[in-house]
């Protein structure tokens, strides 16, 4: 009988203590395990050089839950990160504290994707990026015009657009604008692979001239298959010295993108992008074009045509033409539409 009940209070013992393990188990897991973001949804703490160990704090208070916060604190106070706070854009959502706190604590950054978009300015380009990063819009504008910055990647500042390719890329939101640019160049340098390289110089243009006419093809349609032949129209006026005569160059010359109709006086405006008074492509990009446009001009369509006009039912592709008095048929054909529509 004896034998029994010291074995039965053992077997008690060892329940309670598995219990208590349990019970520490569990809250250690609470404590470094669960997700840090009070709601669930993942958040971005941004630390910049100005932060102290007060204003981390106050940061990151409102995104983390009472214990994560908790964690984190203990942790910092136990690496000293008050004296080595790292700059960066640092996630906090469904990772435990632990992890998230390691990673503040330790500079180990989220990285930002920048999409760099099919835009018509470098104004645009500049408020899209600088929205996602740490540096500014007015940061990014001035290099993007600074000759002397132009000149370092190739370009001028009225190429410049060229060097921007559309996709997304992962950046750290702490990167600077010159880092920023240096990966910019890169990866322009990766696009142009061998076979682009090649197609261009058989096409008789530089990469910039490329990336210019790509850029009036974008502004001409929407419409991805019919731009190798408005390219081939454009190369064709090239060859034969004919002014480009291209509509969006005169609404980037005035000014006028929205423009439905072209007016005759807009025409004779003193601009070096107004194609109408300058033969040769213009001085450079009227917009950042789309890869499906550059590509376009590389594989461009041989053929006679060396007009074209919107169609008048207004779906958003072109008439063409090989001889004016065939233009001018679709030229009036148009004009009516408009007329009908009564668009000004």
């Amino acid at each position: 009988m004896t034998k029994t009940k010291g074995k039965s209070k053992g077997s008690t013992s060892r329940r309670i203590i598995v219990a208590i393990l349990a019970v520490l188990a569990g809250v250690a897991y609470f404590l470094f395990f669960s997700g840090m973001s009070r709601t669930g949804k993942e958040y971005y703490l941004l630390i910049d050089e100005d932060d102290n160990i007060d204003s981390v704090y106050a940061k990151l208070q409102p995104l983390s839950t009472p214990h994560g916060f908790w964690v984190f604190k203990q942790l910092a106070g136990v690496m000293g990160y008050a004296d080595n706070i790292r700059v960066g854009r640092f996630a906090v959502g469904s990772s435990g504290s632990l992890q998230t706190s390691r990673h503040i604590i330790n500079g180990l950054q989220a990285p930002v994707k920048i999409t760099i978009k099919s835009v018509r300015t470098i104004d645009d380009l500049a408020t899209d990026v600088s929205g996602k990063m740490i540096f500014t819009r007015t940061e990014l504008l001035s290099r993007l015009k600074s000759k002397e910055t132009c000149k370092k990647y190739g370009f001028t500042p009225e190429t410049i657009p060229a060097m921007f390719i559309p996709n997304t890329y992962d950046f750290y939101w702490n990167t600077t604008v010159d880092k920023f640019l240096d990966k910019m160049s890169e990866e322009t340098k990766k696009f142009w692979n061998s076979e682009r390289k090649e197609k261009a110089k058989k096409a008789g243009l530089t990469q910039s001239e490329v990336v210019t006419l790509a850029s009036i093809v974008d502004e001409e349609t929407d419409n991805e298959a019919e731009m190798p032949d408005i390219a081939g129209m454009y190369i064709n006026r090239l060859h034969i010295n004919m002014p480009l005569q291209a509509d969006p160059t005169v609404k980037f010359a005035t000014k006028n993108f929205t423009a439905r109709r072209i007016y005759q006086k807009w025409l004779t405006v003193d601009n070096p992008y107004n194609t109408y008074k300058y033969r040769g492509l213009p001085p450079g990009p009227i917009r950042i074009p789309s890869v499906a446009a550059i590509d376009a001009v590389l594989n461009y369509v041989h053929h006679d045509y060396i007009y074209m006009c919107a169609k008048e039912d207004f779906s958003g592709t072109h008439n063409f033409a090989k001889t004016y008095e065939e233009h001018q048929v679709n030229a009036e054909k148009y004009a009516k539409a408009l007329n009908k529509r009564g668009i000004n």
